[in-house]
């Protein structure tokens, strides 16, 4: 089979595995995308097939296969999203590892720490040249990219605080409804939240050293039944993380609170002042302390975010978009992830240490999990 690292035409053939909602999605960045194209997807079931099929159009040449094997074997693609459900990632990641393929895989990593740790394992002993990118494209939200230009920029200082809360709609309907169960999904805190874990981390420069969360199930799913059995999934929770260089984060999570104005409010604090992004209007609010306190609100900038290199909008207010450019600048140069699988097993590990820790009700500490021994 030829290397992905030895694409030598122009434009770069993308295979889709699993194509479901997630799935299309990314058929609809690729298309959007300059000198790339989809030319093979793979799903089991034939509505998901034709709904790709819907998307590339009839006028391009798509090759569909049942099984991720064969997609990988065929011959027809240099890189390939992974977009399964998530309890499939890990056996589907290992052979496509193993085909040389440039890879996207959706968050979560994995749905265990164990499946996470082999797959970085196993990436890491792969020769140079192949990119296995892990999907968090929330670090592509225009707004918070412009929140992480300014943290770097030092305009709060060394990062102390980070607050993320995400009040949305509950779990939408997914083929068969895999998405309603713990087992298949890591659990809510694995499955919808890692994006979050990732940016505290992203945002405080640290590593997790201590978790702490409550929550529950309360009001979403708890009428509905699938094969004798109510959905398990977490709809509400709080989350508290301890860095290793004193900083701390808060994760508020509800998944009944569409009666928002914004999805997402993500705020960072430093000695310096404070930062805002909002994703839903695309705000930035920028504060700077000042001698006197009780002025300090006339320092506070507010900026609307555009970015105008966005050809698809998508689910994701375009971040799903700039993810894929910049994974096609990869291939291109040759260079390397931007987001690692290694992002992804620690943005998994730290949802869970919240999951072990909302059962248990007490605090846990990153160091008690094996998984996380020897890691960056």
């Amino acid at each position: 089979m030829t290397q992905a690292s030895e694409v030598e035409h122009d434009i770069i053939r993308y295979g889709v595995i699993g194509t479901g909602m997630m799935g299309v999605e990314h058929i609809q960045n690729v298309m959007a995308m300059d000198d790339a194209i989809v030319t093979a997807v793979a799903d089991p079931h034939p509505a998901s097939l034709a709904a790709a099929q819907a998307e590339v159009g009839a006028a391009n040449d798509l090759a569909t296969f049942s099984t991720a094997e064969e997609l990988l074997e065929s011959g027809h693609c240099d890189a390939v999203v992974i977009a399964t459900p998530n309890y499939t990632h890990h056996d589907v990641l290992l052979p496509a590892i193993e085909s040389g393929l440039h890879l996207l895989v959706e968050k979560p990593l994995c749905t265990t720490l164990a499946d996470c740790r082999e797959v970085v394992d196993l990436v890491a002993a792969r020769p140079a040249g192949q990119i296995v990118w892990m999907g968090l494209e929330y670090r592509y939200m225009p707004p918070v990219r412009r929140l992480m230009e300014e943290i770097e920029r030092g305009t709060v200082g060394d990062v102390k605080m980070v607050a993320i809360r995400e009040h949305r709609f509950p779990f939408l309907d997914k083929v068969d409804n895999w998405n309603r169960f713990n087992r298949n999904t890591g659990g809510t805190l694995v499955e919808k939240t890692c994006h979050f874990f990732d940016l505290m981390i992203q945002m405080t420069g640290g590593r997790p050293v201590r978790v702490f969360a409550t929550g529950g199930q309360d009001v979403n799913h708890l009428e509905e039944r699938y094969d004798g059995e109510t959905p398990d999934i977490l709809d509400n929770a709080f989350v508290v993380v301890d860095f290793d260089n004193g900083s701390r984060a808060m994760l508020d999570l509800c998944m009944f609170a569409e009666a928002s104005k914004n999805e997402r409010e993500i705020s960072v604090v430093g000695p310096r002042g404070k930062l805002e992004a909002l994703d839903t209007e695309s705000l930035l609010r920028v504060g700077r302390r000042t001698p006197d306190i009780f002025s300090g609100v006339h320092a506070v900038i507010e900026e609307t975010i555009r970015d105008t290199d966005i050809k698809h909008v998508g689910l994701h207010h375009g971040a799903s978009y700039l993810e894929h450019v910049d994974f096609a600048r990869a291939i291109r140069s040759g260079g390397t992830a931007a987001v690692t699988v290694t992002d992804g097993l620690w943005a998994a590990a730290i949802g869970v240490a919240a999951h072990r820790s909302l059962d248990a009700g007490l605090p846990v500490m990153m160091s008690d999990l094996p998984e996380l021994e020897g890691l960056e």
